[in-house]
């Protein structure tokens, strides 16, 4: 019951790939760019969901003495076992190690790959598989954030690894199962996406254990403490957000989970509509208003993922990772080295990318724990291809195995061309050398950044800022803040509205009760013009020019002092 890939079976491919030689040309590559992350890693945070989200929750526990609810930050009731590790760091005011932190991570899984990979081929084919991995646009990104995916995905990969490990011995070291559960439990205590990859291999655990061992009252039970180890480790979050909100997986599926505390008798009807709160439209429809996409267009948004990324672009999926990816995955079960990790492999990915296709807005972050299998896979397929010209004879052999080479080798390139860019872009040698100043650094790369520190700098200690049209991005205050999921428009509204009244105007101001606002003005502006009449504007310009007090103006953000006296 052999799960090998077929190491020695390759003959003279094994034997000249693992050339002495070409290890020191792989860990070279390696070794560069990890120092190259390494600099990138020891400027300030900028990265969008670190400064909304994962070093702003904490650093909000630190500022309040403990934990404490912020109902306005629908993110902090996410399951936060990566953002715990950032606790201590800040608690120091040390806001760069959190990077270390996830870029660890990142480490972590292309270690796993090597392991996998090393007992399956070999050395080199191993190294090439943290290559190919590690120098992925998306992992580079991610490698220099202060986010959790990276945590999340280290933790799925052990879990599946030691999942096949406990296969390996024909069930018997059953260490190996609790041990996979543990990090499914971790996984999904970092990140709510993660209880997807916990189904999958659930179910799959069950299927093999009943299909190899034809024991399937074994099966069940083993399923059962799979699930119940996973839960265990997990339920801290969860029990938490049963106690506060009334959902375990809040905000997901929320309005499924008010319907059953509030069952008004409607039956099916009502359930279908508490599932229609949380979606709107299905992905054709979607993507065909915002973006004007096609049906063929939307069909293929999996495989156009791996082309067609771009960051920070919502319809190319805000992310780039490698077509060599997708390429050679088929090649992966070519020839005689198939076996059923390769099968558990795919079938994962393709069980991650179709839940994530439908379920979610569409990213290339949100599939990123079908990255490591996919790594893994796409060397397997380079290695059958290798393994097929080097049965052949004469130049058509040599051309063969230049042209692989060559081929290859141009793909990854596109990875080193990414971290380049990416270089250029944020120029952190300028920091590290003591060149730039901090604030200096990241005025260059957070547009809000001076007018936040206009706040730090002049604000009394008591100051309570609503943040409009800024993402949520408020790490850098160090004045009591806060926003609204739908970043202010909702108070903009009730503030437009009640501007025909001066009453109205005055008790709205009250009751959202912040001292100062901080907006970004060209997206305020914008919203007010997309919505409202001329007229209807000037009215609230009106209101606003008398209780509103300019304090501070700097490129597109504002600092206002309210006065209601």
């Amino acid at each position: 019951m052999s799960t090998s890939f077929g190491k020695g079976n390759g003959g003279s491919v094994d034997r000249d790939w693992n050339h002495t030689g070409v290890t020191v040309a792989l860990c070279t590559v390696i070794t560069l760019v990890l120092i190259a992350e390494f600099i990138l890693n020891c400027t300030p945070p900028i990265s969008r969901d670190a400064l909304i989200h994962h070093l702003a929750i904490p650093k909000l526990w630190l500022r309040h003495g403990g934990f404490y609810e912020m109902p306005w930050a629908v993110f902090s009731y996410y399951p936060m076992n990566i953002d715990l590790l950032y606790l201590g760091s800040l608690y120091f005011h040390n806001d760069v190690l959190p990077k270390f932190i996830h870029c660890a991570f990142g480490i972590g899984i292309a270690f796993l790959i090597y392991s996998y990979l090393n007992r399956r081929l070999g050395r080199n084919w191993a190294l090439l598989g943290v290559i190919i991995f590690f120098t992925t646009p998306l992992v580079i990104r991610l490698a220099t954030a202060a986010y959790v995916d990276l945590g999340m995905v280290f933790f799925i990969t052990a879990s599946v690894m030691s999942w096949i490990k406990w296969r390996d011995t024909d069930y018997r070291t059953i260490w190996w199962l609790v041990l996979s559960a543990a990090c499914m439990g971790l996984a999904a205590g970092s990140k709510h996406n993660a209880p997807v990859a916990w189904f999958f291999v659930n179910l799959a655990l069950v299927f093999c254990y009943s299909r190899d061992t034809k024991r399937g009252a074994s099966a069940v039970k083993y399923g059962a403490v799979f699930f119940g180890i996973t839960l265990l480790v997990v339920s801290p979050w969860y029990i938490k957000n049963v106690i506060l909100m009334g959902n375990p997986i809040y905000p997901l599926f929320d309005g499924l989970f008010q319907y059953f505390r509030h069952v008004d008798g409607s039956g099916v009807q009502g359930v279908a509509g508490a599932l229609s709160t949380e979606w709107s439209g299905n992905i054709f429809q979607r993507r065909y208003i915002m973006f004007g996409e096609g049906f063929w267009e939307v069909l293929l948004v999996p495989v156009r993922m791996f082309f067609q990324g771009r960051d920070y672009s919502a319809q190319y999926f805000d992310g780039v990772l490698n077509p060599l990816l997708f390429m050679m995955v088929p090649f992966a079960f070519l020839g005689r080295n198939k076996n059923r990790d390769a099968g558990f492999f795919i079938a994962f990915s393709l069980f991650f990318m179709g839940i994530a296709y439908f379920l979610t807005a569409i990213r290339v972050r949100y599939i990123l724990p079908i990255i490591p299998f996919l790594t893994i896979l796409t060397v397997v397929g380079i290695r059958n291809i290798v393994e097929t010209v080097e049965k052949k004879e004469g130049w058509f052999r040599f051309i063969g195995l230049v042209s692989v080479v060559a081929f290859v080798t141009v793909f990854i390139s596109f990875n080193i061309f990414y971290l380049k860019n990416y270089w250029n872009t944020l120029q952190p040698l300028q920091y590290v050398l003591g060149e730039e100043t901090k604030e200096a650094f990241l005025s260059r790369h957070v547009g809000s950044y001076p007018a936040i520190r206009y706040i730090n700098d002049t604000l009394p200690q008591d100051a309570r800022v609503f943040l409009m049209f800024l993402g949520g991005r408020g790490y850098y205050l160090e004045r009591d803040y806060w926003h609204e999921p739908s970043f202010g428009m909702n108070s903009l509204k009730e503030m437009v509205q009640s501007s025909k009244s001066e009453e109205d105007f005055q008790s709205v101001m009250q009751k959202i009760a912040y001292t100062h606002v901080l907006l970004r003005t060209d997206m305020f502006d914008k919203f007010l013009r997309d919505n409202y009449s001329r007229e209807e504007i000037v009215l609230f310009f009106n209101r606003v020019k008398r209780y509103w007090k300019p304090l501070f103006g700097a490129g597109l953000y504002a600092v206002y002092e309210i006065s209601l006296d």
